[in-house]
């Protein structure tokens, strides 16, 4: 078979990587790419935000299976037209995507569905969300209503915080470009929880589960950003959890998308927020998670390209995961200013390196090969990826890699994985 990946950051890679060991996989192009992808696949150029660019690239390969990594593509309706044409893709259409694309939707969707999530209000106006502040206590969560890259979402302690997130938003001053609606949300406390699935329309398949680190800063401060480390372990959901939230989030969540007519194939991404109440859905992604795909490939010892295919052809109920037990652990390396202003062109050092540490896997995000060396190009650089028998064996071989690799500015945290470390898991 021959294989098409939309996309060049870290997530693609990992994609890239577990679709090289299928012994049903001959090649492998993925447009755009990225320096390290293009050690493992042919890389070809493309515009992410260019819907017909994208098209001509996918007729011109013709390959056997489309494979869309990012939420842009899809939100600007890839998948349909790959349909149209009779094409196999793997990932939801335009309308499945809104419960990504537009967090007004999602929100109005669990509530119609009785998917379990937290007390919000839908503004169109600066002048309209500050008038549903008084409904809220503080800390509450101002979400801006369409994609943001993992940056859309700011936490406000008070009042004249909400005021400055809703009036920046609305402005345009803190995305770049100005909100249509916001979403106000109750905050909720609790750790986070990325549980994603694969969906074939009807069923639903979970994958391992991972928790991610937002924040910047150590200690899980600063600014969101699209993520700054991850790990995977089993112990994040044991089985009873996993079966209800089959039962309660998955299950409910393709019904409902069935039943108003937007089918949903490709992964189901449910952040969720383990509460004193209960699990609550945060938000949906509607695609691979970055960098959590990464943890999760680590650990896949079934075959990925199956898995995509049967989803894509509807028989997904047919189809088991086999995962390397124990943990993975995944550790990025970002552009110093990141996830504000940077600048790239960086040469990076230490790669072959890092690749040596046993169980350790460099995937690139922001990277491109210029005269044949690899430079920094993107806020998320590196996502440096390890597997061992606990979770402090898998952050001990990523740590060793990472520290490894040098480009100028270059920052990552050195506490990820630190909530699972100081504490049991009830």
């Amino acid at each position: 078979m021959k294989v098409l990946v939309i996309g060049g950051g870290g997530r693609e890679h990992a994609l890239i990587w577990a679709l090289s060991k299928s012994p049903r996989v001959k090649e492998i192009v993925c447009a755009p790419g990225n320096g390290g992808i293009a050690a493992i696949a042919r890389c070809v150029p493309v515009s992410q935000s260019d819907l017909d660019d994208m098209l001509r690239v996918v007729v011109q390969e013709s390959p056997d299976l489309t494979i869309v990594g990012p939420e842009l593509p899809l939100s600007l309706g890839l998948v349909d037209e790959l349909q149209r044409r009779g094409l196999a893709v793997f990932g939801p259409t335009r309308a499945a995507a809104m419960l990504e694309t537009s967090k007004a939707f999602a929100k109005r969707f669990m509530q119609r569905h009785n998917i379990p999530t937290a007390n919000y209000s839908v503004a169109s106006s600066a002048e309209e969300a500050i008038k549903a502040l008084g409904l809220f206590h503080f800390p509450l969560v101002v979400k801006a209503d369409g994609l943001a890259a993992g940056k859309g979402v700011i936490i406000c302690d008070t009042k004249a915080e909400a005021e400055n997130a809703i009036n920046g938003l609305f402005s345009g001053k803190l995305l770049g470009t100005a909100a249509t609606s916001l979403v106000l949300e109750e905050f909720l406390s609790g750790e986070e929880v990325s549980f994603l699935l694969l969906c074939d329309g009807k069923h639903a398949a979970p994958l391992v589960p991972a928790q991610d680190h937002k924040r910047i800063g150590e200690g899980d401060t600063g600014l969101n950003t699209g993520g700054m480390g991850v790990y995977s372990t089993d112990s994040i959901l044991d089985a009873e959890m996993t079966q209800w939230l089959l039962h309660h989030v998955a299950q409910p969540t393709l019904a409902g998308m069935a039943a108003e007519d937007a089918p949903f194939v490709g992964v189901l991404y449910c952040g969720l927020m383990m509460t004193a109440r209960g699990p609550m859905v945060l938000e949906y992604n509607t695609r691979f998670g970055d960098p959590e795909t990464q943890a999760i490939m680590v650990r896949l010892e079934s075959d990925l390209f199956e898995a995509l295919e049967a989803s894509v052809q509807g028989r997904l109920s047919d189809t088991e995961f086999r995962w390397k037990p124990g943990a993975a652990a995944s550790v990025i390396a970002a552009s110093g200013g990141y996830p504000g202003a940077f600048t790239s062109g960086h040469p990076i050092s230490g790669l072959a390196e890092a690749a040596k540490v046993p169980d350790v896997v460099v995937f690139h995000a922001g990277t491109a090969l210029v005269d044949d060396h690899c430079v920094t190009a993107g806020g998320r650089v590196l996502a440096v990826t390890a597997t061992g028998d606990t979770l402090e064996n898998a952050l001990s071989k990523a740590y060793e890699a990472i520290a490894k690799i040098q480009f100028e500015g270059m920052y990552y945290r050195r506490d990820i994985g630190h909530r699972a470390l100081k504490k049991p898991r009830a």
